[in-house]
């Protein structure tokens, strides 16, 4: 199985390189920028608990392979959640569509990639919104999101996943006010404050993450760095399997004792407000082939209900 990522445009000297940042090489399974002469510095892992592994973890809202590793993610939430604690960093993929490069010159040649990539990954990815309603950036989403992390850190994932939800499956342009703030107000954000922050102080939150990434060697998402209170350290790079999440871990903090949860659907429904049937069959533990007819089934029984697409569903409760 090929390995994929997405690469981050800094600025338009990258553009001599024939990199994009949408795109991802078949051949080497990573879409990735040249390697930087600098170093790349070390986590700095300043942990509440030393028994504890602390994951910087650097992502951008329109990144598919960021969407790709949302199953992997969330089961290691469940099992491993006392033992991590996730940062999370926007790294800039996409500035501008001010380049040519890697067989993209419009917005309309991601649609196709974008398809692809939901086969590969088997997580609902619909290309449509390059034809219909074309992203200009991710910076604005971006920015919304350090918003949203000024006032909640657990609202701002949420948010994340929302607008994430937004661009990947219903086809919205996440650059519009519009949309991020349907987005706040589901999850509980006050919708003023973020406009506020938005407008000042998220800019600059911002810029530190992607100075962040530039320090620390990023050159692609998504982008796992593990660090534990010994200063050692470790990296995930890409939308890797779930054993290599684990096995990172372990290497780093071998006493971490995997949490057994309850793997009713009224459970993980209660815990994830949404999933995808490839999320639902790695939490729930049921053959992926049969995945699909068991949740209909408990939408045909209406406790849960479905947003239908061309490249899959996604499933929430229904709260009657």
């Amino acid at each position: 199985m090929l390995l994929y990522s997405c690469t981050m445009k800094i600025n338009s000297s990258d553009m001599k390189n024939n990199n994009n940042p949408l795109l991802c090489n078949s051949e080497t399974g990573i879409c990735e920028l040249p390697p930087k002469k600098e170093k790349a510095a070390k986590v700095e892992a300043v942990l509440s608990d030393m028994n504890r592994i602390k994951i910087i973890y650097f992502t951008d809202p329109i990144c598919s392979s960021c969407w790709g590793v949302e199953p992997q993610l969330r089961k290691l939430k469940l099992e491993y959640g006392n033992n991590i604690e996730i940062e999370y960093h926007m790294g800039g993929l996409l500035a501008d569509w001010s380049y040519n490069s890697g067989g993209i010159s419009s917005p309309s040649d991601v649609a196709t990639h974008w398809d692809e990539a939901s086969l590969h990954y088997d997580m609902p990815i619909v290309g449509d919104v390059w034809l219909e309603d074309p992203l200009h950036s991710s910076y604005p989403p971006s920015i919304a999101f350090k918003a949203a992390q000024l006032q909640d850190e657990q609202k701002a994932i949420l948010f994340l996943r929302k607008i994430r939800e937004y661009v990947f499956l219903e086809r919205k342009n996440i650059t519009k006010w519009e949309h991020i703030e349907t987005a706040a107000r589901i999850v509980g954000l006050d919708v003023e404050l973020l406009e506020n922050d938005y407008k000042g102080k998220a800019i600059d939150l911002f810029n530190e993450d992607l100075m962040l990434a530039k320090k620390m060697g990023v050159r692609g998402f998504p982008t796992f760095f593990y660090g534990n209170n010994k200063n050692q350290q470790d990296i995930v790079y890409g939308s890797r399997s779930y054993s290599e999440f684990e096995s990172k871990l372990l290497k780093l903090q071998p006493k971490a004792k995997k949490m057994k949860y309850d793997n009713s659907f009224v459970f993980l429904f209660d815990t994830f407000s949404t999933l995808t049937a490839r999320e639902f069959s790695n939490l729930f533990g049921k053959e992926r082939e049969n995945t699909e007819k068991y949740l209909d089934s408990l939408c045909d029984n209406k406790l849960l209900k479905k947003l239908t697409t061309k490249n899959g569903n996604l499933y929430s409760k229904n709260r009657r």
